[in-house]
Formats: structure tokens, sequence, C-alpha cells
């Protein structure tokens, strides 16, 4: 979730705020959270003709909802008298007097906080009270009232399967209405997940985000206002060892075979001219259990791939291709010198990493400050990784997607803690008793895809990293202002990382 404040006010119309300030910080719930101020601000009216402040929280960039100061205090309140005193973090107090430009900028920084604050805390953030307010702000800022309506969810396969929902259906009610169509066995609901994503014309598949327990899919996917954005079932899990799970019913064995069929064909999963000729065997033969055992052997199954992206490793400005999977992310560098390497980083090995972003002007020739017209979002994934048994180094990552990468490391890190801990990835999603979920009697089967097209002969091989990499810090913070500037709070900790030694390397 990316989340931006924005002040509004009367009393300073179009008067730009002092330089922009970001707090952000990837979470320890199975989500990421980057919350930050806009320039600029504007006159709202209220019902009786006055003006207040307003601040809008975006996610991915794109705009969640719009709620008021007092809005806030209200949940603050709420979350106060729920959980006590002890627990909240500090709000910023009411005003008597109209709000100087310094007191603008000060509750907006004390906002900053609070809102990262209680998202990241593990009780706050996951508590029904404090999503239910995002997703109903977020309904409300949307304007789309509470009806019926039919969405459409996308399979691997390309099939759409369309459910009756209520606009003010939550995800986990919308994946629940998915996994009914489907004739999905309630205990297996839990091993898949909805993923916004956006196909371009050529085909090509970009994973903006998961979608979170705070938000709407249907008023997501609606505020978006383009065909090219849609709503992926696939499974939510990366240990392959679960796949035993969910291939002895029939619903899930076809979902998790129609994924791999559409990674081999997308190029996300490597196979060469034998084994292709393997897998289209037993695709004639309707052998989906092999099928899938035999892509299980295959280097990146269950890996997604993200798009090519920018990284200062194993130099500055190098083009990189990120994909995610067992419990890594997985480079593919493009070096300075047109040399192509290939080189892995252990979740495990990560001691800490951070999601952060800035306003950049698009480069129109001039130099004047970011306005809403001329800016774009830059976002970076940075890591502090152990490359050595006493070495730890910054690798950053600039991309659209960081804070995508950022929620796929942290469901491997949670998806490790539970297996340490000799528990289990499955879940029963809460059961809805209101009748607000429409289950149509009709109940659709997925297809199977179609044969497996040809391998392309002219794909680039990727030559290995064989050497140690030098040390590199990360953009934008010196030594100094890392001590003095970054938080700890500002840093997602891994409860997963464990120390090595030079011969695991």
């Amino acid at each position: 979730m990316v989340v931006t404040l924005q002040e509004f006010s009367s009393n300073w119309p179009g008067t730009a705020f002092p330089g922009l300030k970001l707090v952000d910080e990837a979470l320890k719930a199975s989500s990421s959270s980057v919350v930050s101020a806009d320039r600029h601000c504007k006159v709202r009216s209220g019902e009786n003709g006055s003006t207040y402040v307003a601040y809008n929280i975006h996610v991915n960039g794109v705009l969640h909802c719009r709620v008021r100061y007092s809005q806030l205090l209200g949940l603050h309140e709420q979350i106060k008298k729920e959980y006590g005193s002890n627990v909240v973090p500090a709000f910023p107090p009411k005003k008597i007097f109209t709000l100087t430009p310094a007191e603008v900028e000060q509750r907006r920084e004390q906002l900053e906080k609070y809102m990262q604050a209680v998202r990241q805390d593990p009780l706050l953030g996951t508590s029904e009270m404090f999503n239910s307010f995002l997703r109903k702000a977020q309904q409300e800022t949307q304007q789309i009232p509470t009806e019926e309506v039919a969405l459409d969810i996308c399979l691997s396969n390309g099939q759409k399967v369309t459910v009756n929902i209520l606009t003010s259906d939550q995800t986990e009610d919308v994946l629940e209405a998915v996994a009914t169509k489907l004739d999905l066995s309630d205990d297996l609901v839990g091993y898949f997940s909805l993923f916004l994503i956006r196909e371009s014309v050529d085909g090509g598949l970009t994973f903006v985000r998961k979608l979170q327990e705070f938000e709407l899919p249907y008023v997501s996917i609606t505020s978006l206002q383009s065909s090219e954005f849609q709503i992926l079932l696939r499974k939510s899990y990366w240990d392959m060892a679960y796949d035993s799970d969910i291939m002895e019913n029939r619903v899930s064995l076809n979902l998790l075979y129609a994924q791999t069929v559409s990674d081999i064909e997308r190029g996300w999963i490597l196979v060469n001219k034998d084994q292709h000729r393997q897998l289209k065997s037993l695709q004639e033969k309707g052998s989906k259990k092999e099928f899938i055992h035999l892509g299980q052997t295959l280097k990146y199954y269950g890996y997604i791939k993200f798009d090519p992206c920018i990284t200062d490793f194993p130099e500055k400005g190098c083009h990189v291709i990120v994909s995610a999977g067992n419990n890594e992310l997985n480079f593919h560098v493009k070096l300075p010198n047109e040399q192509m390497k290939e080189g892995s980083f252990k979740v495990t090995r990560m001691r800490c990493w951070r999601v952060t972003s800035s306003q950049v002007p698009i480069t129109n020739g001039t130099t004047n400050p970011c306005s809403s017209s001329k800016c774009e979002v830059k976002l970076e994934l940075a890591f502090e990784y152990l490359m050595s048994k006493d070495r730890l180094q910054w690798v950053t990552i600039t991309s659209p997607q960081a804070i995508m990468m950022s929620i796929c490391l942290q469901s491997m890190v949670d998806e490790l803690m539970v297996k340490k801990s000799g528990g289990s990835i499955k879940k029963m999603l809460r059961k809805r008793h209101n009748g607000s979920i429409h289950r149509p009697d009709s109940q659709q089967a997925v297809k199977s895809p179609p044969l497996l097209d040809s391998p392309d002969p002219n794909r680039e091989q990727i030559v290995k990293l064989s050497t140690k990499l030098s040390s590199v810090s990360l953009r934008g913070i010196s030594a100094s202002n890392l001590a003095n500037d970054i938080s700890g709070n500002d840093f997602h900790g891994n409860y997963a990382f464990e120390g090595i030694g030079d011969d695991d390397l």
C-alpha cells in the first residue's frame, strides 16, 4: 500500500509546501506501505460552505481514498477504545486556531508517522477496525454505491470467471465467491490469492500488487478506468512442497496446471527442446500431475517475473530482469559491456529491506520543481545482503514494481517462519452470515490450456556469476545520514535472516 497524504486548505490556495518528506518502509504484515505528502494544496468545501483539509491515500500511485482529519481522529479514538492507550501511537492534536504553513507541514509529518505506525503494528494494522475504515473510505471516495455487480476474474489459461458480488465486498469475499464458482474446496482457498495485473497489447503480464484486505476489488479495478488492468487468480505460496496439498483436488489441480503451462509459454520457466517434447507429450495424454512434477524440476518454476528495471548491482545503472521465487530474488543483469550475468539473493541472507519513494520531474528540458502534471513517482527496493561472513552490502532496484517485490519477500519470510514453527499455511476463509455473498447455482470448471508452443531457439543464454561482486551503498543514503536520518522503523527487519560463512557463498 502506498499512502500519500495531501493537504487541502482554503487559507493558502496554490501555495506549495516545503520539500517533499517521504517516510517509506516495508511492513511486518504481508503488505508494504509508503507514506508521503504532495507539494500542493487545494480548496475543498464542506456541506455548510466551509473549507477543510483532506488527505489522499494512494495505493501504488493510484488514489485509494480521501479522508478528513476528523475521520482519522475518529478512527484513532475507536482504536484507542478497543486496544487501549498504551498500544495506540500518538495522534496529531487538534488545533483551535487556523494552521500556519509550518503547522500544516508538522501535522502532515505527524500523520505520516501515525499511519505508518498503525499499519506496521501486527495487531492494529491487521485489525478489522482499521481495514474496514480504509474500505469504507475507498468506496465513499470513488462514489460507488453498494449494489450487486458482475466481476470478471482471470485464470492463468486466459479463461475468465464471472462472479456476482456486491461493490462493497472485500478481497476475501471476492476470493470466496470465485472459489464457490469454481467448486474449489474451502480448505484449499487459502493457497490462492487475487492479484491486480496489467496486460499489455503484446500479451506481456505485469504484476501490480496482491489485493489486500483493506481494499474492495471491484472499486479498485473500476477506479483505474482502463481495460489493461485485470484481477488474476494465482497460487499464493512459494514452497513447491505445498503443491502436493492441492494436486489431489480436481479444481485446484487444474488451476496449478494452467498456471504452470502459462508460465512456460511466457518464458518464465526455462525449458530446453527435450523437456519441451516431454511436456507436450504429457499434455497430449492429459497427464496433468506428471506435467506439474516435471515442471517442478525446471528452472524458475513458481517464480514471478518482473518487468525490466535498473539496479546498482554489480554496477550502477545496470539493466536487470528480476524474478521472485524459491525464497530468493534472481537477477539477470546486463552489464555496460553488454555481457549478461545471473545471480541470486536468498531471502534468508537479507538482514532488512526498505522501499523508498520520491517524485522526480519528467524530462522536459527544465529544472523546475515537480508539479502534479510534470512529476512521476520513482520507487526503489533496497536490501542489505550478507555477502560474506562479516560483510553486509546494500543492493538497490529501481522499479515501479518495487512494492510488489517487497510483498513477495515478506510472504517468503512469513512462509519460512510458519514452516520453521511447524505450522501450516492452510486457512479457512471467514464465512459471511449476512447473505452479502451471492453464489450462483452454476459452477464453472477450469478448462485445459492449449498445447505448448515450441520454445524460442534464439532465447539468450544466461552466464552464471562466477565471482563475488564489490560492495555497493544504498543510493542517496551515505554512511553519515544512515546513522542520523534513518530510524530503525524505516527498515523491515527479517526474522528469517541467517548468518552464513564464506564457505556457503
